[in-house]
């Protein structure tokens, strides 16, 4: 549930952040491409799922040969998402992106899932980081009920408890304030994403998504 989808090693992160960090010549052509700004960023976002809810979804007119080309050396996305393991929650779809666009981590902000949304933010030029809480969130609910279950499901616990504290047993409002939680954990806990945010190069806010709609409503 809360394992990133972008498999990124430590030693390959770890240079490849030294390396941005000392200057675009420097990280060669993972540099940022995008030209948005962080503002202009969100609102791809919010202008994606607009076209997602309203069934006038654009992504899938693009050519997939010619997209995949594009993207076999090099990945240029504007945004990245903190978002869940959760299947109904298929972030690409719901914010209308196609291949390369978006850059995906899991739910909680854990050392592991900061340093590759550093990499996004350093390497790749991600402008915003949204953090995405979704209705009838299982990890949020197992959370709050904190009973005995199997395997590493209980290893949840701890980083959703904050919320559950601040909101539980409300499932819809601990969703909320584990969504706000984790965002504000990404500004205060990475030098690399608060420079970034200093400078102006990068916003991060929390969403809530709600499954029978399909919209995206922004919480910050």
């Amino acid at each position: 549930m809360h394992y990133s989808r972008r498999d990124v090693f430590s030693a390959t992160l770890g240079s490849a952040l030294t390396a941005a960090i000392a200057g675009p010549n420097i990280a060669g052509s993972a540099a940022a491409q995008t030209p948005l700004s962080p503002d202009a960023a969100l609102q791809q976002l919010v202008d994606g799922n607009a076209r997602f809810t309203e069934g006038r979804m654009t992504s899938f007119n693009e050519d997939l040969s010619i997209l995949k080309a594009k993207t076999v050396e090099k990945q240029e996305p504007f945004a990245a998402v903190l978002s869940c393991a959760d299947s109904r929650v298929p972030v690409e779809l719901i914010f209308d992106q196609s291949i390369g666009h978006l850059f995906v981590a899991g739910n909680i902000a854990t050392s592991e899932l900061i340093a590759s949304l550093e990499y996004g933010v350093a390497v790749l030029g991600t402008k915003a980081i949204m953090v995405l809480g979704h209705a009838n969130c299982g990890a949020v609910k197992a959370s709050i009920e904190a009973k005995a279950v199997p395997g590493q499901i209980s290893t949840l616990y701890p980083y959703i408890r904050p919320a559950v504290d601040q909101a539980g047993p409300d499932l819809e409002a601990t969703i909320k304030a584990n969504a706000k939680i984790q965002a504000a954990l990404l500004r205060q806990s990475s030098p690399v994403l608060a420079g970034q945010i200093k400078q102006s190069q990068l916003k991060i806010v929390a969403g809530y998504y709600d499954l029978a709609s399909g919209r995206v409503t922004l919480l910050d």
